[in-house]
C-alpha cells in the first residue's frame, strides 16, 4: 500500500569524522516566563538583520535543486537578510548544537508533502552548519529519508506522504481513501516528535493536473472527485483519530506544521511591512484548527501561515531549476528557516509548553 509522487530523493551514505568535547543530557523540563506569560511566537514582523541568514546554502549539501535559489541563478540576496520578529518576546535565535545536546537520543520524523520537504532539509542546514563535519549518514528508501548522528543517537527524518490518508492502487484504479489510514500503523509509530504537513497537494492536483488518484473513496463510497476542502477536512479527521488512539502524548510530541500559503511572487524582493497580511487568510487554516480543537491527544500546531504570507518574496519565483515560476515552495535558506527557529523555541519547552493554555499553539 503506497502512494505516488512527484519528487523522487536519491541519497548516498555520507561520513565524515567530528569531535565535540562537551554534551548535556535535555532535561524532562525547561520552564520559560515567555510562554507562561503567554507569548505568541506567530505574531510579529519580519526585521532586517545583517546576520542572517543561519547559513550559507552553497556549504549545504542537502538543498532540493528546486529551492537552491541562489544556485539557480536569484540575482538578489536581501531577502536572505530578513528574521522573524514576535511583537511580544524574542524568537531564540537558533543554536544548532544546542539543538542536538536536547534532541540526544531522540527519533523526530516529518510527514507531508514537498512543504515538509522544505522544513526538513532546511532543518538539516541549520544543523550542518554548527557541525559542518560531522559523522553522519543521509539514505532513502523508497518514500522515507534518514539523516541521523550516531554521536548524538538523534534522526531527523521525512517521510513523503501528500494526503496522509491512504492511497491506493486497486483492479479499478488508484483509489484516495479519505477514512482508511494504515499507512500510520506501519510508519509513524516509534518516534519521540511526529511534524506532520498536508494540504498543498489537495489543490494541486485540481481537475485532473499532476493528481495521482483517479476516484476518492469515503464510508465504501466511490467518487470520481469531490469539493476539495471537504475531502481535506474529511481526510484530515481521520488522521486526528490516528493520533487520537495511537500517540501516547507522554512519549510522543506531535506537531501540525500549518498551511503554507502562496503568492503572485514573481519579481518580489521584499516582505510586507507590518504584522497583518493585506488579504485574506487561506481557508484551510480553519479547516486544521477546526480539526485539531476536536482532538483528545494535544497537539501543537506550528501556525507559520501568518508569518509566511508576509514573505511574498520568500519563494523561488523563476529561479527552481526549471522553465515556470514557484510561488508555493521556499529559498534555502529562508522562510522555512523561521519557522525551524519557532520548533526549536517550542521543543526547548519541552512538555512544559502543553500546560499553557496558548490557543495559537495547542490544541
Amino acid at each position: 500500500m503506497g502512494y505516488r509522487h512527484g519528487y523522487h530523493l536519491n541519497f548516498c551514505s555520507c561520513s565524515i569524522s567530528f569531535f565535540i568535547v562537551f554534551l548535556i543530557s535535555w532535561p524532562d523540563r525547561v520552564e520559560s516566563s515567555e510562554l507562561s506569560a503567554g507569548c505568541d511566537y506567530f505574531k510579529g514582523s519580519w526585521i532586517k538583520d545583517d546576520t542572517y541568514p543561519l547559513y550559507n546554502s552553497a556549504s549545504c549539501p542537502f538543498i532540493h535543486k528546486g529551492f537552491d535559489c541562489q544556485r539557480n541563478g536569484r540575482p538578489d540576496k536581501l531577502y536572505l537578510k530578513y528574521k522573524w520578529k514576535p511583537t511580544a518576546c524574542s524568537l531564540p535565535r537558533f543554536n544548532g548544537l544546542d539543538f542536538l545536546k536536547k534532541m540526544k537520543g531522540k527519533k523526530i520524523l516529518f510527514i507531508g508533502d514537498s512543504i515538509s520537504l522544505n522544513m526538513w532539509e532546511s532543518l538539516l542546514c541549520m544543523v550542518h552548519a554548527v557541525v559542518p563535519q560531522p559523522k553522519y549518514s543521509l539514505t532513502s528508501a523508497g518514500n522515507h529519508s534518514t539523516f541521523s548522528l550516531p554521536e548524538f543517537g538523534i534522526s531527523l527524518e521525512y517521510s513523503h506522504n501528500v494526503f496522509l490518508v491512504d492511497l491506493v492502487q486497486e483492479p479499478r484504479g488508484v483509489v484516495l481513501k479519505l477514512d482508511s489510514i494504515v499507512n500510520g500503523d506501519y510508519s509513524w509509530k516509534g518516534y519521540d516528535i511526529l511534524i506532520f504537513n498536508s494540504w498543498h497537494w489537495w489543490v494541486h492536483t485540481t481537475k485532473g493536473k499532476n493528481q495521482p488518484w483517479e476516484f476518492i473513496e469515503y464510508r465504501g463510497k466511490i467518487y470520481k472527485d469531490m469539493d476539495r476542502l471537504m475531502a481535506f477536512k474529511v481526510g484530515l479527521t481521520t488522521w486526528s483519530k490516528w493520533v487520537n488512539s495511537n500517540v501516547d502524548p507522554r512519549t510522543t510530541q506531535v506537531f501540525f506544521q500549518g498551511i503554507s500559503p502562496v503568492h503572485n511572487c514573481e519579481g518580489q524582493t521584499t516582505p510586507f511591512p507590518g504584522t497583518t497580511y493585506p488579504g485574506p487568510l487561506p481557508p484551510a487554516l480553519s479547516v486544521v484548527k477546526d480539526v485539531l480543537r476536536s482532538m483528545s491527544k494535544p497537539v501543537t500546531l506550528l501556525d507559520i501561515t501568518m508569518l509566511s504570507l508576509l514573505r511574498k518574496d520568500g519563494h523561488p519565483s523563476l529561479y527552481f531549476g526549471k522553465e515556470g515560476s514557484d510561488c508555493s515552495h521556499w529559498c534555502l535558506a529562508g522562510v522555512p528557516d523561521s519557522w525551524n527557529e519557532i520548533l526549536y523555541a517550542l521543543l526547548s519547552n519541552s512538555h512544559g509548553a502543553r500546560d499553557f493554555d496558548l490557543d495559537y499553539e495547542l490544541f
